[in-house]
């Protein structure tokens, strides 16, 4: 699976998800809820340790690679994103395509494909240019550290704001799936017969720093 890291910005640090995040993710997402009707966040402490442990399962397996978001100025956890749908293309071609756990050692496999997903953030946070550093962070690791082919991004057809969100970043749109998925109106809730929007992100442009730096999880550096 891909190396566990700390990605820093200006305004925004995202930390490997882990569960001494539990309790201020739960904090977070206690806050007003009016706008998360397009995206699933867990409520309360219990749903919260199972949505952290369903995604440090998944980074397990080689699927994802999860983060809490913390704010740079102040160290408050204020939501949670990860890379997703981790796809990796050695081996025998398959069909029908589809994402697949890497071939070979998990813990040296670097993916080829990625999607930045599961993103959430408290009201206080959303607005603030946390999210779109944050997305910066994520597309500079994935197309200059592990070099990955394709980002791709997805937002509900009804969900403006993150479809321009999305565009504000100079994705390109692919297509629209119809149908494709629930949106969740609350976490242990859905509606049914929704749309989502599939974007690719493009690789940074030559120079695009955003003011980032990296370093291993667990580096003395790091530590705060």
């Amino acid at each position: 699976m891909p190396e566990s890291v700390f990605l820093h910005g200006r305004t925004v640090r995202l930390e490997p998800l882990a569960e001494r995040h539990i309790e201020a993710l739960a904090a977070a997402s206690a806050e007003d809820r009016s706008s998360y009707t397009f995206t699933p966040v867990p409520h309360g402490a219990e749903a919260t340790a199972q949505y952290v442990a369903d995604a440090l399962a998944a980074q397990r397996a080689g699927r994802a690679l999860p983060f809490a978001t913390v704010r740079a100025s102040d160290g408050l956890v204020v939501g949670s994103t990860r890379f997703c749908e981790l796809d990796y293309w050695q081996g025998p071609v398959i069909w029908p395509p589809a994402p697949r756990g890497p071939v070979g050692d998990p813990l040296t496999a670097v993916p080829d494909a990625v999607e930045i997903g599961a993103t959430w953030l408290s009201p206080a946070a959303q607005g603030t240019g946390i999210n779109t550093e944050a997305k910066l962070l994520m597309l500079r690791h994935a197309f200059g550290t592990w070099g990955v082919r394709r980002v791709s991004m997805r937002a509900d057809a009804r969900n403006s704001r993150s479809r321009a969100a999305i565009e504000g970043l100079g994705a390109m749109l692919d297509g629209v799936h119809r149908a494709h998925t629930a949106a969740s109106t609350a976490w242990s809730g859905a509606r049914p017969s929704t749309r989502s929007w599939t974007r690719s992100g493009l690789p940074p442009a030559p120079g695009w720093s955003s003011g980032c730096t990296r370093h291993r999880a667990g580096s003395p550096s790091c530590a705060r």
